[in-house]
């Protein structure tokens, strides 16, 4: 009886010690006396107890890791990273899981490996670039260190997903001599859009000012084309009434001095009534009469002329 239960029990601890459950997301590397024999993936497997072992469950998930270093630019500025690292097992393939399982000792190791070799590809990089370069250079930097570390870390097992670099900072005074940079640049730019605009102001001012003049000047010439037209037909009628006056005159046996001194008259009248309180001085003599009636008629006389030459035309 004793026999059967201790068969029973060796039996039972055989079976527990065939059967190994992978996790999902996980691999297992079976070695046999040291050596490695095969992988386990995900789910139920089974093993030889007493001979086969598992040396390293691998998890080939997504993982990160966050870095925090320096590195100093061709001009010898110090500039601060902070960055986040994605990486995962290459696949659940064996050569790539035998690397992950055997290339380092630990993960601690792989880890070091890791960080250190992507501190001194950006370093290298950002030795080659001044720091006016490195702001401007974020998916540059991100691309130079895939390329640099892509056959690197599949010859480990692993692969690089993706670099972000979260913050790229430089030292404190550094970091004032280029606001103040930018704070002059924007002055700069500022003043020189103030000076664009003033001279486009007074241009604009200048140009509406000439086309003033220009407008005021043709208008004042239309004006004095027009009131010339205008002195020069009332000329022409006065000619003409005089003219047919004088005829109707000479018709009835009259002295044609009647028109004029029809017209001193009636001018005198106008001057009184239009004069507005002003005060006239007239030659009332006898004398003073004969005067102005011989300057009339002399008028008359001109006027006359002029009819005449402008009938001839």
């Amino acid at each position: 009886m004793s026999i059967l239960l201790i068969i029973l029990l060796f039996g039972i601890v055989v079976i527990y010690l065939s059967v190994e459950i992978v996790n999902q997301g996980s691999a297992a590397v079976v070695t046999v006396f040291g050596k490695y024999k095969r992988v386990m993936l995900p789910g139920l497997n089974f093993k030889i107890p007493f001979i086969e072992f598992i040396f390293r469950k691998i998890s080939i998930q997504n993982r990160s890791i966050e870095l925090d270093f320096q590195a100093i630019t061709s001009d010898q500025a110090n500039v601060n990273f902070k960055a986040m690292l994605v990486y995962s097992v290459l696949g659940n393939e064996e050569e790539a899981i035998k690397n992950v399982a055997f290339k380092f000792m630990d993960e601690r190791s792989f880890l070091q490996a890791l960080i250190r070799t992507v501190e001194g590809t950006i370093r290298a990089f950002v030795a080659t670039k001044k720091q006016a370069e490195v702001l401007s250079l974020r998916g540059e930097i991100v691309l130079h260190v895939k390329e640099e570390l892509d056959s690197t870390l599949e010859a480990w097992g692993y692969h690089l997903i993706d670099l972000q670099l979260n913050d790229i900072a430089f030292d404190e005074s550094i970091m004032r001599s280029m606001a103040q940079v930018v704070a002059s640049n924007n002055l700069k730019a500022a003043a020189e859009n103030e000076g664009q605009a003033l001279l486009i102001t007074k241009t604009k001012a200048a140009e509406a000012e000439g086309n003033a003049i220009r407008i005021s000047a043709e208008a004042e010439k239309i004006a004095a084309q027009l009131r010339g037209q205008g002195v020069a037909l009332f000329r022409e009628e006065v000619a003409k009434g005089m003219a047919e006056s004088a005829k109707l005159m000479s018709e009835a046996d009259l002295d044609a001095s009647l028109i004029l001194f029809s017209i001193w008259t009636e001018a005198i009248k106008h001057f009184a009534e239009q004069g507005k309180g002003n005060v006239i001085f007239l030659d009332g003599s006898v004398d003073g009469m004969e005067k102005s009636m011989k300057q009339m008629m002399s008028l008359q006389q001109i006027n006359a002329g002029e009819v005449a030459k402008m009938k001839k035309l």
